[in-house]
């Protein structure tokens, strides 16, 4: 995709934007979601992975809560059991890897959810991702750094909280991502040849796009930047380091 140099292009310079410190935490009254999310859940799953299908099942409901961000992720390293992953990319799989590495365990597997860049889970366990969420919540969570959304005609409009009062001053990531509603795959081959899978929240690109260093910050970009005919949403994270602790984060909608 060309998403990644068009954005970077876009954004260079990002300008940071000046609020005083009563407004500190709130960044702007415009893209002021319904329901602050609480929990960001990433699901490394494959295609080629007999284990996954059940897994994108309990994403997909956990979609449906509007206090999560739930995301599938895509591997593509079990390609060569037969079948390779539509959707798969090698880029997915470099960010589990890079949170393995991080977290110091090495554990990469399928299907593996990631909750808050913190704590990994089977993914097919409704009871484990929620006791995660439970346990990141105190210190991770994208309910911590406020990040908001809007859109005003040709106009995609993102900004970012500063830091949480009497934290301790951190920097973080800021990932911008497209991402696909659903999609549906008939598989041919491999461990899962002859089902018909259903995706949910597919992240077809996820990139860098600056740094957040606990000040209020606003970005603008041209709608036509994100627009793709295979991408209806767009998310936002703001992740300490690059494969820590999710502190901030949106969902939302390009139509």
């Amino acid at each position: 995709m060309r998403f990644r140099s068009t954005v970077l292009a876009l954004l260079a310079p990002i300008a940071a934007a000046t609020a005083a410190p009563s407004a500190a935490q709130e960044p702007s009254r415009a893209g002021q979601p319904a329901v602050i999310p609480r929990a960001v859940v990433e699901l490394y799953t494959s295609q080629g992975c007999s284990s996954c299908p059940p897994a994108d099942a309990v994403l997909k409901k956990l979609s449906a809560d509007p206090s999560i961000i739930a995301l599938s992720l895509p591997v593509d390293y079990w390609n060569y059991l037969g079948w390779k992953d539509t959707f798969g990319s090698s880029r997915n799989s470099d960010r589990q890897r890079n949170y393995a590495r991080a977290r110091g365990d090495g554990s990469i597997y399928t299907p593996q959810a990631i909750v808050n860049g913190e704590a990994h889970v089977n993914g097919a366990s409704v009871a484990e991702i929620n006791q995660a969420i439970e346990s990141t919540s105190t210190k991770a969570g994208p309910q911590h750094i406020p990040v908001r959304f809007w859109q005003e005609r040709n106009t995609l409009n993102f900004a970012l909280g500063g830091e949480e009062p009497g934290h301790a001053p951190r920097e973080a990531t800021i990932w911008l991502g497209v991402v696909q509603t659903s999609g549906t795959v008939d598989v041919k081959q491999g461990e899962n040849e002859g089902k018909q899978l259903t995706y949910t929240n597919i992240v077809r690109e996820l990139t860098p796009i600056g740094i957040w260093k606990g000040q209020p910050l606003e970005i603008q970009l041209p709608r036509a930047a994100l627009m793709q005919a295979e991408v209806q949403k767009i998310v936002v994270l703001l992740q300490e380091d690059r494969s820590g602790p999710i502190i901030g984060g949106t969902l939302a909608g390009l139509w």
